[in-house]
């Protein structure tokens, strides 16, 4: 059953992933992005014009914000992060600081405001350390030495997702987390090897590859994404679970298994504890969610978009 009718808070709602969402969302239901435009692909779109959107600049460290917000929320995604390897080596304690307390500021405020139908926690592949291959749910989560700069901002996820989990357990809080991998698409801001080797190739620039291209990534389009995002949002199987979004064949710099363009895109996720409902999506996207009995949902397609 599609969303319809909600109001639905999206802190962080102005980048990448959050507007790409919203346009699915903002038709038939209230959103509310808040925002600091940090990475900002929502100004100057129609969907920032759009009657159903409201946008508030400001931040997931301000409590008494996100109290007014989510007043008469049903749906709650929590995108807001310090994320990027360069933003995070900047300032490890601002990283900490928005991905934890940022974090315990949206569950708190969703918590109190006692309307909250579904939050969604937005947490990281990276907290399966270095070796995240073929990982899954119930895998045991890894990150380097303490000192390490390039492990706060897993470690400050990993943090979000017990935190997240806690409040399902504690209060009853209908959370779910999730753990996208390496996502790309149109409309992609900061970040992001594709998004990197896209725009150096269109400049006619040398590609920058660290190391020696043989480390391997698995990525899951943004298209994808948003489809698993509409079911994590519309299924009650996904409450109290995390799920892993991945593209099903990984591929390293040096070679990708995505030969055209638009690549062959899976995207895939299984609850922690095993079941399975599936839903084919316009590239054969199969989705898993918590449950021992398989679900088909009901038949929205996107439509396929033109690119060179």
């Amino acid at each position: 059953m599609a969303l319809s009718g909600k109001k639905i808070l999206l802190t962080g709602g102005a980048g990448f992933i959050g507007t790409s969402l919203a346009r699915r969302l903002v038709a038939d239901n209230e959103l509310v992005v808040l925002d600091n435009l940090h990475r900002d692909s929502l100004t100057g779109t129609d969907l920032a014009e759009h009657p159903n959107l409201r946008f508030v600049q400001g931040d997931v460290l301000d409590l008494d914000t996100l109290r007014t917000l989510t007043e008469g929320t049903t749906h709650v995604i929590h995108m807001a992060a310090i994320a990027g390897v360069d933003k995070v080596l900047e300032s490890r304690v601002r990283t900490m600081r928005v991905n934890l307390i940022g974090t315990y500021n949206v569950l708190e405020a969703a918590h109190e405001a006692g309307t909250v139908e579904r939050l969604v926690d937005f947490s990281t592949s990276e907290v399966f350390g270095t070796h995240a291959y073929k990982v899954e749910e119930t895998h045991v989560t890894s990150q380097g030495s303490v000192g390490e700069a390039r492990w706060t901002y897993a470690v400050s996820k990993l943090a979000g997702e017990y935190l997240a989990h806690s409040y399902f357990d504690e209060y009853g809080l209908p959370a779910t987390s999730v753990r996208p991998f390496n996502v790309y698409g149109p409309g992609q801001v900061g970040s992001g090897a594709i998004h990197h080797f896209t725009v150096r190739a269109l400049a006619g620039e040398e590609l920058v590859i660290h190391g020696d291209g043989s480390q391997i990534r698995a990525w899951c389009f943004v298209d994808d994404v948003v489809e698993a995002l509409l079911l994590v949002l519309e299924r009650e199987e996904a409450v109290g679970e995390v799920f892993n979004w991945r593209g099903r064949s990984p591929g390293t710099a040096r070679g990708s298994p995505c030969r055209a363009w638009p690549p062959r895109r899976e995207a895939r996720c299984r609850g922690r504890r095993g079941g399975r409902a599936r839903r084919a999506g316009r590239c054969g996207a199969r989705h898993r969610a918590s449950r021992a009995r398989r679900v088909r949902a009901g038949g929205r397609q996107p439509e396929r978009e033109r690119r060179p």
